[in-house]
């Protein structure tokens, strides 16, 4: 005996004994119940059954029959032939939603990074305006804060996008506060 022929049967000797026999089982029942080929479908049979799916979707046992017997196939065929097509239609509808979602999403990106650079431009304007008005106070005032004025402290206020800028906090006695309101709500001294 060969080497070969050796190492096969002490494989076959090895080989689990109900996996042959489940394997025979179905072979004779496919025997039994006719042609194991399967069969494919005339392109007329398959547009009378696409015309059937398009009226309706779900199969009755009646209207299963009356397909089956129009079209010369097996009840239990033309049940298979809905079940898959069901299941491809349902795949179509969820490509076409995923791909719906995937141009909604692209374009909430795209009009996010636009924002994203506007916010950055306000930014910069901001810093550009309050270094201005900055500028502008520090000249009107000559250097310094004016009489009436005292400076309490200088401190850095993080304002609502995160930027820093120094804000004068100032203190005024109360007999000229009073008179620049009367001023100010009275501007023609009436």
């Amino acid at each position: 005996m060969s080497e070969a022929s050796l190492l096969a049967s002490q494989l076959w000797s090895q080989m689990p004994r109900g996996d042959t026999r489940t394997r025979r089982r179905r072979l004779r029942r496919r025997k039994v119940k006719g042609d194991a080929k399967k069969r494919r479908l005339s392109d007329e049979q398959v547009r009378f059954l696409e015309m059937s799916f398009r009226d309706e979707r779900k199969l009755a046992s009646g209207r299963k029959a009356h397909i089956a017997a129009e079209l010369g196939l097996d009840g239990k065929q033309v049940a298979v032939w809905f079940q898959n097509r069901r299941a491809r239609h349902k795949n179509k509808q969820l490509e076409e939603a995923y791909l719906k979602l995937k141009l909604e999403h692209e374009a909430v990106v795209v009009e996010k990074c636009h924002l994203e650079n506007e916010v950055l431009q306000l930014k910069e304007k901001l810093l550009e305006a309050e270094e201005e008005i900055r500028k502008l106070s520090w000249s009107v005032n000559g250097g310094n804060l004016g009489s009436s004025f005292s400076a309490v402290s200088q401190q850095p206020i993080h304002g609502e996008f995160g930027t820093e800028a120094e804000a004068e906090l100032a203190y005024m006695d109360e007999y000229d506060l009073y008179n620049y309101t009367m001023e100010w709500t009275n501007p023609y001294g009436i």
